[in-house]
């Protein structure tokens, strides 16, 4: 049977032809860059041209032909002369360590580059892009090994493997919905448990690469930022022990404020993970508030004299996540969750809210989580979320703004506290008026 040769035939196989050009022009000056060890590396470019190309026209006789057996001898062969280059590296000289150990690298992109040909024809955008990230990661070798074995702590290597692990491993298979034999009284399901922790760890993550990426002069604000999204009250409380000893008092009264933007942040993407409905109804007002404490703590943050980054540091060699305190979180969500619920059937509304009120005290996100969980399940309303969410970090800035009195002293709770109360107004007001 003859191939049949149209357009998209064409196109596939241009789009594989580029794709083992650009992969093969990063490995030639790889090559080229290696003095003694050039000829250790069997292939360059028009080496990634060909077998880029022989994928596509593999692709396109296995289409042809119907013989899908094609595409596997194909990839057979290439892989078989990437084993063949690989042994032959391992007999010729080379220069220091890469002589006795040249790396697979090359080979294992030479195959890579055979499956991205035959992609290439059958969707010629997703075989281009392929070959754009095979020749980023080929030509960041440098950039990456750096970043592994320098940049990368093994405090900060263990959380992220551990994150890795909750996010992809635990979380789906964690069951989606509360056991039936304890509904309605415990309304909160297990994967929303895990996905708390998650979504808490992942926002200490975040904070953390905040503060190695933006360097010394965030100092304590950016502690104080991911700090507080483990919790802002014990944040207040540790910035207070260094405002009393007057180190860095400026620099310490930003984190603290800093740390009540992460409250108002962890609000809104617990309710974006667990009721995403009513997102848009309380996002007006918790970003307000997270406005208004932000440019508080700008305010403070300028004032320092200098940045004091002893907190970051420490942070850095501790690694960003804070498990303990994560799972603590979702106990208390559980325990919460199983008030609220009960309060609500017991006591209707009211009773919803002086749970909320109560649970706030201890904790803002607990209460919230559970409102959220609720009104997921259909047994709340998105406006009774809303105010009972503005309650519970109205009730926890009072919590707050005792601890900040009580650690830093009356100059630092009542900056503790006005930011607070402000933040909390502002919020107040734009939740009234977007109503």
């Amino acid at each position: 049977m003859a191939a049949e040769f149209d357009d998209a035939t064409a196109l596939g196989l241009a789009a594989a032809l580029g794709a083992g050009l650009l992969i093969g022009l990063e490995r030639e000056r790889r090559k080229r860059s290696r003095r003694g060890a050039a000829q250790a590396q069997a292939a360059g470019i028009r080496s990634f041209a060909l077998v880029a190309l022989a994928g596509g026209l593999a692709q396109v006789l296995a289409d042809t032909l119907a013989q899908p057996a094609l595409v596997l001898l194909g990839a057979g062969l290439v892989a078989l002369l990437a084993v063949v280059a690989y042994a032959r590296s391992l007999r010729l000289p080379g220069v220091g360590a890469e002589a006795l150990d040249p790396g697979l690298t090359t080979e294992l992109a030479l195959f890579v580059t055979y499956l991205v040909g035959v992609l290439s024809v059958q969707t010629p955008a997703l075989g281009a892009g392929a070959a754009v990230v095979v020749a980023t990661l080929l030509a960041a070798r440098e950039r990456l090994h750096r970043f592994a074995t320098q940049a990368l702590s093994e405090a900060e290597l263990h959380d992220a493997l551990i994150l890795a692990a909750l996010a992809l491993v635990l979380l789906p298979l964690a069951p989606a919905s509360p056991p039936a034999a304890l509904q309605p009284w415990v309304p909160v399901a297990p994967r929303t448990l895990l996905l708390t922790v998650v979504l808490i760890l992942a926002l200490q993550a975040a904070g953390h690469v905040a503060g190695r990426v933006l360097g010394v002069r965030a100092g304590l604000a950016l502690a104080g930022l991911f700090s507080g999204f483990v919790s802002s009250t014990a944040t207040i409380v540790a910035m207070g022990a260094r405002v009393r000893g007057a180190d860095s008092a400026q620099a310490a009264t930003a984190g603290a404020l800093a740390s009540t933007v992460a409250t108002w942040l962890q609000v809104l993407m617990l309710v974006a993970a667990l009721a995403p409905a009513a997102l848009p109804a309380l996002l007006p007002p918790a970003l307000a508030g997270a406005a208004t404490a932000a440019a508080a703590a700008l305010w403070a943050w300028r004032r320092a004299p200098a940045a004091d980054t002893e907190a970051v540091q420490a942070a850095q060699r501790q690694g960003p996540l804070r498990v303990r305190e994560a799972l603590i979180v979702a106990a208390l969500l559980a325990v919460v969750a199983v008030g609220v619920a009960w309060a609500q059937q017991r006591f209707g509304t009211l009773g919803l809210l002086g749970g909320t009120a109560l649970a706030g005290l201890a904790d803002a996100h607990a209460p919230v989580a559970a409102l959220a969980a609720l009104q997921s399940a259909g047994t709340l309303d998105t406006a009774t979320l809303v105010f009972g969410a503005l309650l519970a970090v109205a009730a926890n800035s009072a919590t707050r703004s005792v601890a900040a009195f009580t650690a830093g002293g009356r100059g630092y709770g009542l900056t503790i506290a006005l930011s607070l109360l402000l933040s909390g107004a502002v919020a107040g007001a734009v939740a009234v008026a977007t109503r």
